[in-house]
């Protein structure tokens, strides 16, 4: 039986069993409790309790009033606020708009247990249980809906969900630096209404206010060049009165979005918006937001928070998690989201990747950082202790398993680049190939005693691994780390397609599974290589779904997980699905819009099942290509 001390207090009794009379903070989540560092929730509530506050976990509070919202009484400092680890409409509704059936998230995988824009919902019965107490809100479901964003569900731009939920500061990206600088400023006494200056977080402003502190820094830079550079560079005085530095201020620079009545009606400004604040996400060469609304009002963004170092992630993850979900839950089965977890261990943050349909260069960031060896070494002896370790890790890794450290010495100087991408259209010259640590890292893992196997669940970029002059990670991931099939995301191979995706070519793709073909017949074992794929992404066309489907036909692939491309807030690709044009060039992007469509693009990926033979049929002749049926579907396809 698990010690429920282990837990942070989830009841009033919890509270009086540690001598509690009040707590600092109420953390509301839609996930159930889960003290395991995969979970935001837990993450965050750790970080504090090691700063020295009282945290209370409310976990999927009953939403249909405010009284579960009182269970601890007033929070001295406030209320946190997410929605858990996946975005609450994502989490309730299929790319078909169906309502999920399963939530991995909560006890039993019993589906209900939140509500729809649980964020605003909660911020909702939060402020009804107690009028004037401090509401801050993060997680993936704040951090992706900070400023205007395009909802697939609504099928609308809705607002900053800061204004929508009516919360007092929003934490966007990783919040544990956020979290405590929140709760020492609380705690000191200042009013929350004047905590406008911490990074990774965005606050409620009035647009005059912002206009008139622009204006004053303007002025400042103008007297500054004015007076101190002119003379050195040979231009007057009156040339630098000439020059655009509208939106600039010093100390980092304020850009001015768009304003949500434009982005609202007019998709090219959509557009714009999203491109500056895709260029502004760096703690380095990101400047504040502004995105005006009506009547005064605005969002302000501050720039992000450094990423944390390696010590600093370290400590972060070497907390006294109970590693597992909150015995509360034992009579319903436990939670699903922790079998997957329990015995994987999170290696690193960010990702510079830059696909265009995930989220992580929005929330996590482009810039990569690791934990030491020592420190992950530590965790998985830990994990052999366990009583129900059968001796295998899941998994040693996080967005993308094989990247350790940033792409290249230049992120650390000047941040990312704001034009260009590390590993699109090709690896960049500049970037720093490494896997000696990660090898050194998995070696040193499976090594220990009563470890069988250490599996590598979370993905290696193929790319990072051919640009790589060695075969040596390849060979050891080959021997060590893969049971029979090695999954990858080529996603696509249409090259238009691929584009669009910010993936590499269909040649790097092949080029690799020839490689991985070539050691696994050196090393004498039988393996495969499992493609996962995107259907319906923007850009790809029925016609180049077809010639995807021919692809796995000539070479044998069986894509494992087939998805249709969902479009969430804050990515790339859901700016391309609204807008039907590229962000960055304004070249119009084909979008699969029609289910009718969707359903012929994802058939064909699978186009070998019974169940799809028809789907496919249609596909093959809306595309005009009736001379595949035969060599897709076999000599007994019915004309």
């Amino acid at each position: 039986m698990i010690d429920r001390s282990k837990f942070l207090p989830v009841s009033r009794e919890d509270m009086e069993a540690r001598g509690w009379d009040e707590v600092d903070f109420v953390l509301v989540t839609g996930d159930a409790y889960c003290d395991h560092p995969s979970f935001g929730t837990a993450i965050i509530s750790r970080e504090l309790e090691a700063h020295g506050y009282k945290v209370a976990i409310l976990a999927q509070p009953n939403f249909h009033s405010a009284e579960d919202f009182k269970r601890f009484g007033r929070p001295r400092l406030g209320f946190l606020i997410n929605s858990g680890n996946v975005d609450s409409m994502v989490n309730h509704y299929s790319v078909f708009k169906r309502r999920r059936k399963k939530d991995e998230y909560s006890p039993g995988g019993n589906a209900g247990r939140r509500p729809d824009r649980a964020v605003i919902v909660y911020c909702n019965r939060a402020r009804e249980a107690y009028k004037g107490v401090p509401i801050m809100i993060g997680g993936l479901e704040a951090s992706l809906r900070r400023l205007a964003h395009y909802d697939y569900w609504d099928d609308k731009v809705r607002r900053s969900i800061l204004l929508d939920s009516k919360a007092d500061l929003l934490m966007y990206g990783m919040g544990e630096r956020s979290v405590v600088e929140i709760a020492d400023a609380l705690d000191s006494g200042i009013d929350v209404a004047d905590i406008t200056w911490i990074r990774g977080t965005c606050y409620r402003g009035r647009m005059s206010d912002i206009e008139e502190e622009i204006e004053r820094e303007r002025m400042l830079v103008m007297d500054t060049v004015r007076s101190n550079d002119a003379a050195k560079i040979g231009r007057s005085a009156a040339a630098f009165d000439s020059t655009d530095l509208s939106g600039s201020i010093a100390g980092g620079g304020t850009v001015v979005l768009p304003s949500f009545a434009e982005v609202s009606t007019d998709k090219r400004r959509y557009c714009d918006s999203f491109t500056m604040s895709y260029r502004n996400n760096d703690y380095i060469a990101g400047n504040r937001l502004v995105e005006p609304y009506e009547n005064n009002v605005c969002v302000v963004q501050n720039p992000p928070q450094e990423p944390l170092s390696r010590e600093e992630l370290d400590d972060v993850y070497e907390r006294s998690y109970a590693g597992t979900y909150h015995p509360m839950y034992e009579a319903e089965g436990g939670v699903p989201g922790m079998k997957e977890v329990k015995f994987s261990i999170v290696s690193v943050r960010g990702c510079f990747g830059g696909c265009a349909f995930c989220a992580l260069t929005y929330h996590q960031g482009r810039e990569v950082r690791s934990r030491s060896e020592a420190s992950i070494v530590a965790e998985a002896k830990r994990l052999t202790e366990l009583p129900d370790f059968k001796g295998y890790i899941h998994d040693i890794g996080g967005p993308t398993a094989n990247f350790r450290n940033p792409a290249c010495e230049k992120q650390l100087k000047t941040g990312v680049c704001k034009n260009k991408d590390c590993l699109y259209p090709g690896v960049c010259k500049n970037m720093k190939v490494d896997h000696s640590e990660y090898l050194s890292i998995l070696r040193a893992v499976r090594k220990l005693p009563k470890v069988k196997k250490v599996f590598i669940r979370s993905g290696i970029r193929y790319d990072y691994v051919m640009a790589d002059k060695s075969d040596e990670f390849l060979r050891e991931v080959c021997k060590y780390h893969v049971s029979g099939v090695l999954k990858v995301a080529p996603e696509h191979i249409s090259p238009n397609v691929l584009r669009h995706m910010r993936k590499p070519s269909k040649e790097v793709f092949t080029a690799f599974a020839e490689k991985y073909k070539k050691i696994n017949k050196e090393l004498g074992l039988k393996q495969y290589l499992i493609p996962y794929l995107i259907s319906s992404h923007p850009g790809s066309t029925l016609e180049d779904a077809v010639n995807l489907a021919v692809f796995l036909k000539e070479t044998g692939f069986v894509p494992d997980q087939v998805q249709d491309f969902y479009p969430t807030p804050g990515t790339l690709a859901t700016c391309m699905y609204y807008t039907e044009m590229d962000p960055f060039t304004k070249e119009k992007v084909y979008v699969a819009k029609s289910l009718a469509e969707k359903k012929m693009q994802r058939a064909l990926m699978h186009f070998n099942k019974p169940e799809n033979r028809e789907t496919v049929k249609a596909a093959l002749k809306a595309a005009g290509r009736e001379d595949l049926m035969e060599y897709l579907l076999g000599r007994r396809y019915k004309k």
